[in-house]
């Protein structure tokens, strides 16, 4: 597996504190929520909407860009970007819309899509942000100072960027910050979270990707789950890599993915099973990873299907079943829903046309945006598509549709993964960054 690198040696006892100091239910301080997983604790989540939708609160302009805020402590953080200048982190106040204060570092340049890519990371007082150039930042929220930085991309052996760019939301782990450089000299790195020292590297895992990493159990233990991508027209196939988070030892590897442009991450299932999708029409493949009488892992695929998938963000799970937004270059399932053995219950098709959008559960409930303007709240159900309300608040507009690749999927492209907290949902499109009030 190579030789890796582990100059710092964690704490258990930090680790126990990962696992019991807990977020405010109010909190969405990280990529899709408290627990990486796009679920809220909150409730009294409006159960109706009036005719002309739920209220808008306030709207603040923002640079071209997918990606989306974290909120803590009533603060909205935005990692915004102009190309001609760099990355902009922007703090908001959550119930005014004003701003409170910015960071901004020189990354000039631009890529296909252009625009921001990864959700900030708030963890006690600092945010964590990586942008498109692979610059990673700690940033002090009291002084707004950067405490230390990397690239992640140019220090393991990168050179020309990938074709969309590095998109990185970091994972904060006990003291640890991961990250997947996905670099020839790096897959996945962890670094000290207050430091900035690195603490170890795996070597590369595979094929450049658009995944972050995440967290699964296992047999009660945690790894970190790492996708790469399969060879864009050849045979050579992904993987899907389960790691220590304290070392980075690799335990346990799955290298039967076909998915040549991978986005979004891999999802914790529960009970030792690991759902892993992807879009293009690549669908979706289920592991069961299981601890051997000899203390080694071992993978067995349950089921592979290209009826379900999404291309930008990992599915919603409620109550056994699972639901994402399958629409792609060439293939408009809509909004679909499918049960722990890989069968589709439903699929929305066009009507309405889910492509790319973003979906939150809380309260019982899915909010979702539908990648274009379409905003709706919709009962989870395997006996169908049951949506409570519907509003068209987002603007078309903020794309070159004079250029056939960054204008591909419409002129809205609101693709950015959204926000909740306080019943405010924070929504971001090509122009404009929306809080709206969909909740006490």
């Amino acid at each position: 597996m190579g030789k890796l690198k582990v100059i710092y040696k964690i704490s258990v006892f930090a680790i126990c504190i990962f696992f019991t100091v807990t977020t405010l239910a109010s909190d969405w301080p990280r990529f899709l929520g408290p627990d990486r997983n796009s679920t809220s604790p909150e409730t009294g989540i409006f159960r109706s909407w009036p005719d002309t939708g739920p209220e808008l609160l306030w709207t603040v302009p923002v640079g071209k860009g997918y990606g989306g805020a974290a909120v803590k402590d009533g603060k909205v953080y935005l990692l915004d970007r102009d190309d001609s200048t760099g990355d902009i982190l922007r703090i908001f106040d959550l119930e005014t819309g004003e701003e409170l204060w910015s960071f901004e570092y020189d990354a000039p340049g631009t890529y296909s899509f252009p625009g921001s890519r990864a959700v900030p990371t708030v963890d006690g007082d600092h945010v964590y942000i990586c942008g498109p150039f692979g610059h990673l930042h700690c940033i002090d929220i009291e002084t707004q100072e950067p405490v230390w930085k990397r690239n992640i991309w140019t220090e393991f052996g990168g050179e020309d960027l990938p074709m969309w760019a590095i998109t990185q939301s970091p994972l904060i782990y006990g003291d640890l910050l991961i990250i997947a450089p996905q670099a020839p000299e790096a897959g996945v790195a962890a670094f000290n979270k207050l430091t900035g020292e690195m603490v170890w590297n795996t070597p590369s895992l595979g094929n450049v990707g658009y995944v972050s990493p995440s967290l699964a159990k296992i047999d009660g233990e945690d790894h970190v789950v790492m996708v790469t991508a399969s060879a864009r027209r050849g045979e050579e196939r992904g993987n899907v890599v389960g790691m220590d988070p304290l070392n980075g030892t690799i335990l346990w590897k799955y290298d039967q993915w076909r998915c040549d442009i991978p986005v979004p991450c891999a999802y914790d299932v529960g009970d030792n099973k690991i759902l892993v999708i992807g879009g293009y029409e690549l669908g979706a493949t289920m592991l069961q990873v299981e601890k051997q009488a000899d203390g080694n892992f071992a993978v067995k695929e349950l089921f592979v299907t290209v009826e379900f998938g999404d291309q930008t963000k990992p599915p919603i799970m409620h109550n056994g079943y699972f639901y994402a937004q399958y629409g792609t270059n060439n293939r408009r399932d809509g909004l679909v829903c499918m049960n722990m053995d890989g069968e589709v219950m439903w699929r929305t098709r066009r009507n309405p046309d889910f492509n790319k959008g973003s979906m939150i559960l809380v309260d019982g409930l899915i909010i979702a945006t539908d990648g274009a303007n379409g905003l709706y709240l919709i009962e989870p159900s395997p006996e169908g598509y049951k949506p409570i309300a519907t509003a068209e608040l987002l603007k078309l507009g903020g794309v070159d549709e004079s250029n056939p690749m960054t204008s591909f999927g419409g002129s809205t492209q609101n693709w950015a993964p959204i926000a909740l907290s306080q019943g405010r949902l924070l929504v971001r499109d090509q122009n404009q960054m929306y809080c709206i009030k969909v909740g006490e």
